[in-house]
């Protein structure tokens, strides 16, 4: 190969990995597709899955400057490598327990280069698995590190940081202490996960229990909360009136309009419905009892207990406009729409209390 110079040893060996590229190439593709299904089997998501075979080229350069140290083809065990990067530090562990499961580890060749404890060891704080399909034939090695890890191994290999090169000593001490860096908020990340995940989880213990007052109101909890199904005792009350159908649609969308309202747990919303449902129903009654509506969507109750809100403190016209632009997004009709509820509502007995 043009600019390599191989002995006769060498030269037999890189014969070796020919007669083997083949069965490489099919070995790549079995292993990454075995990863790649048991993982999403398992429910973990990665970054990447990545695999390849190495190049005649790199496979030559490597002979050329340690070939000696082989005796046969089947000695050099990154032929075939595959490289799995996680998001957090501690599915690292997870894929390689998944990797245990599926391949054969040659525990002897293989290395936890996160035990490095040295200043400049970040970027390489790989997990390096030898593996060998359960079926037999060549070895070959999967890497698993971190998003943060792989994305300083690339800067630390762009930079000449690892060159031939000597880096000055001022220089060498910026990489280290932005390693150290790294190397901390990937820790931190992975500590704030499991933070929020218990949080998480007291959070929806609290739902379920009925300790709705000790549960702020957030996209999670509301999330959850609907689970109770709140609204559709008035929905099914509402919807007797033309004995109509009720089809399901995502409520999500109002809890923006809820937040405007100042409430700020669970239980300010359960009291919001209990203080409201009476007077949201008079005035879906006046709207329905006229028409022959046989269809509604299971945002009707929270959508007549925000108006009736609006209009019971005062909101007016901008403030029921500003309930339509939320739900609906901002146009002209919700001008409409807000002069048009104000009409209907002027003579239900909530309206008259005001006065």
């Amino acid at each position: 190969m043009s600019g390599v110079k191989l002995d006769q040893h060498g030269k037999e060996l890189l014969q070796q990995y020919r007669e083997l590229r083949p069965t490489l190439d099919k070995l790549s593709g079995e292993a990454y597709d075995l990863l790649r299904h048991e993982l999403r089997k398992q429910g973990i998501y990665v970054t990447a899955i990545e695999h390849r075979v190495k190049t005649e080229k790199s496979l030559a350069g490597k002979l050329e400057i340690k070939g000696s140290k082989y005796k046969t083809i089947d000695d050099i065990t990154d032929l075939v490598g595959l490289r799995i990067i996680t998001f957090y530090t501690d599915e690292v562990d997870k894929v390689a327990v998944i990797a245990q499961g599926i391949f054969d580890i040659d525990w002897q060749e293989s290395v936890d280069k996160r035990m490095l404890h040295d200043l400049d060891a970040f970027g390489y704080n790989s997990l390096h698995y030898i593996c060998r399909l359960k079926t037999g034939g060549p070895r070959f090695e999967l890497q698993m590190r971190t998003a943060l890890q792989h994305v300083w191994s690339t800067i630390e290999h762009d930079t000449g940081y690892k060159g031939d090169v000597k880096i000055p000593r001022e220089y060498m001490r910026q990489f280290n202490r932005l390693a150290g860096m790294m190397e901390l908020m990937d820790d931190e990340f992975s500590r704030l996960r499991l933070v929020l995940t218990d949080y998480r989880r007291h959070t929806l213990a609290l739902v379920k229990s009925g300790h709705l007052d000790d549960v702020p109101l957030s996209l999670g909890s509301f999330r959850k909360y609907l689970e109770l199904k709140p609204f559709d005792r008035l929905n099914r009350r509402i919807a007797s009136v033309n004995q109509a159908e009720i089809y399901p649609v995502s409520v999500m969308s109002y809890l923006p309009v809820l937040e405007s309202f100042g409430l700020e747990t669970l239980g300010d919303v359960q009291r919001f419905i209990d203080e409201n449902s009476e007077d949201a129903y008079q005035l879906a009654l006046s709207q329905l009892a006229i028409t022959d509506l046989d269809i509604l969507a299971s945002n009707t109750a929270l959508q007549h207990l925000c108006l009736v809100h609006v209009l019971k403190h005062n909101g007016g016209r901008e403030g029921l406009k500003s309930v339509y632009d939320i739900i609906n997004g901002q146009n002209e009709t919700n001008e409409m729409l807000a002069d048009l509820m104000i009409e209907q509502a002027k003579t239900l007995s909530f309206m008259q209390e005001k006065k």
